[in-house]
């Protein structure tokens, strides 16, 4: 399993993900949900336009997949992922997409194709990076954790999915109307010894 992980968007890496993905079918899901707590549907909609043209004008064939369409169809889901060699988690709020992957069984899967080494790239920017770490305290201090869109029954999710053993910051003295608040996360995560890496916007992990 492959990861391509970036502060904002694409990044700087761009010929990098495409050797990456050389040697696959180039499909991508593209799960949007971590925006689902949004309200302005307009500009929602736009943003995620511009991300699947993006992908889409590096040669990916790119499907929105939705993972409210499966909070009660955990086996739909990974017989619909399995027809893809990309998943592509776009940024957003990580609570909101903690509970999502949790409700539509994601999280066990994506968990699940990193344990048998599954020949697949798990890719995408901000909140799809950082939700792969082992906590998302920190994060807290840029991402609301109150945000309930799928019922106010549903509880805050603290933990990531601990893919990776470190937090990744995104946005870090980046031109990014969140910058401050990852500096006041940051200073969280070294004070609660909490591993981190700080990404500036441009700026990709990779982990082949």
């Amino acid at each position: 399993m492959k990861f391509y992980l970036s502060s904002f968007k694409i990044g700087n890496e761009e010929r990098k993900l495409i050797e990456l993905t050389e040697n696959g079918n180039k499909k991508v899901a593209y799960i949007n949900n971590a925006l689902d707590f949004a309200t302005d549907l307009e500009r929602k909609n736009k943003s995620d336009v511009a991300d699947v043209s993006e992908l889409q004008r590096i040669g990916f064939t790119v499907d929105i997949l939705d993972l409210k369409m499966y909070f009660d169809n955990h086996e739909g889901l990974k017989d619909k992922l399995d027809l893809y060699d990309i998943i592509w988690v776009r940024g957003g709020n990580t609570f909101v997409l903690a509970q999502a992957m949790r409700l539509s069984g994601f999280d066990e899967i994506i968990k699940k194709y990193y344990r048998e080494k599954r020949d697949i790239l798990y890719g995408g920017y901000s909140a799809g990076g950082c939700i792969l770490g082992p906590t998302l305290k920190g994060i807290h201090l840029a991402d609301e954790p109150e945000q309930k869109p799928y019922g106010n029954e549903q509880q805050a999710i603290w933990e990531g999915l601990c893919i990776l053993d470190y937090v990744i910051a995104p946005h870090y003295k980046s031109d990014y109307k969140e910058s401050n608040d990852m500096d006041r996360a940051i200073e969280f995560m070294i004070e609660n010894k909490i591993l981190f890496k700080a990404l500036r916007d441009g700026e990709v992990i990779i982990i082949e």
